[in-house]
């Protein structure tokens, strides 16, 4: 028996970990009928494993209007009963959504009844927990600090392990799919609103989602799609309208070739470390070159096109990394000037920075920023 259940448990973990996207994934309603996340594609997803007879079910009140402010822009909350804790969700789904209805009135979906965590958890919330692991409760706050002195006592390493910690765990997915972020019971619902009205923004998650890039599919990108980047970029604001930038795009894949066979000529021991090296360009099959003049001035203005650029690319879904260190190898080794001889720069400009770009094959999380810096003059 024992060998069975590891089996099935093996099994549910290949389904949800080797999940390319979220949309893969196809669950019950709560008729019994099979629902494809894919029905859900371009809407900002609120995922949550729910009960009807815990401390925090309250929340149905909030997550209700949280349904009502964001829906008819393209929101959806999809409640998924679970009875792991507590036996706090006990019940038919018949049951559980009648006692939703009668006393909280929600009009978000709720699917079947599920497991979370073990041998028989759902394969949507193994994917979920593979995006997002647990990321510890605010101890600042008495109900994060009671949940953690609870689960404590129970394992004392609880906070090493991904597993779905207490009902009404929630995920945040974006339009395009993307696991943003996990919220624990305990997180305050005005957090988890600010975060969902930057996504329901296209603006502002892709500038919340971007990323630097440094592994990229074997595909280079269309044509069409760099013309789009680029053009992005030269719509940037620019002083007095001077627009003193020139911009290279590379395409020609032997010439990236040929010129990294000058830069692993050169750097051996570096390439040697790396076991993924294929370019210098962090992999990149395409290169966005950027000039600005060489007697200086225009780093401004360079600096915005770059910078449309990259959301651009975003939003398209497209990754990219700003490079420097190529720049100044391309710039101080001679053998390397035939690379700059095809770029054709102008006289008077020189290479300032590159943008890899290309489809990624990662999905990095986001580095913290500091918001200590920030003041506001009132």
């Amino acid at each position: 028996m024992k060998k069975v259940i590891l089996g099935v448990m093996a099994i549910m973990s290949v389904l949800g970990v080797s999940a390319q996207s979220i949309y893969d994934f196809k669950v019950k309603d709560d008729m019994g009928n099979d629902v494809s996340l894919a029905d859900y594609k371009g809407k900002v997803l609120l995922i949550v494993n729910t009960a009807t007879r815990c401390g925090f079910t309250p929340q149905y009140d909030e997550l209700e209007a949280l349904y009502e402010k964001y829906h008819a822009d393209g929101f959806e909350i999809l409640d998924f009963p679970c009875n792991q804790f507590g036996e706090q969700a006990p019940g038919t789904i018949e049951e559980i959504h009648q006692f939703c209805t009668a006393n909280f009135n929600i009009q978000f979906p709720q699917f079947d009844k599920i497991d979370v965590n073990g041998a028989n958890e759902s394969p949507l919330f193994t994917y979920l927990k593979a995006q997002k692991g647990f990321g510890g409760f605010d101890l600042n706050d008495q109900r994060g600090k009671f949940m953690d002195e609870m689960l404590r006592k129970q394992d004392a390493d609880y906070d090493k392990k991904s597993d779905i910690k207490w009902n009404f765990t929630k995920f945040l997915v974006s339009r395009d799919g993307r696991v943003v972020k996990r919220y624990e019971p305990t997180d305050k619902m005005t957090d988890i609103d600010a975060a969902i009205e930057i996504e329901m923004n296209p603006v502002l998650s892709s500038i919340m989602a971007r990323r630097s890039i440094r592994k990229y599919l074997d595909k280079p990108v269309e044509h069409e799609k760099l013309e789009m980047v680029v053009c992005a970029g030269i719509n940037a604001p620019s002083g007095m309208n001077r627009q003193p930038w020139i911009v290279r795009v590379v395409e020609d894949q032997q010439l990236i070739a040929d010129v990294t066979e000058v830069y692993k000529r050169n750097n051996p021991e570096q390439v040697k470390r790396d076991k993924d090296f294929k370019n210098m360009f962090r992999n990149a099959p395409n290169l966005i070159c950027v000039c600005t003049p060489a007697e200086g001035g225009g780093e401004l203005d360079a600096g915005l096109l770059g910078e449309n650029m990259m959301l651009a690319a975003q939003s398209m879904g497209l990754g990219t990394c700003c490079l420097g260190g190529p720049v100044r190898f391309l710039n101080a080794n001679a053998d390397a000037k035939f690379f700059l001889d095809r770029l054709d720069i102008p006289e008077g400009y020189k290479l300032n920075y590159i943008l890899a770009i290309g489809y990624p094959d990662e999905q990095p999380d986001a580095k913290p920023r500091d918001a200590s810096k920030v003041k506001y003059i009132k």
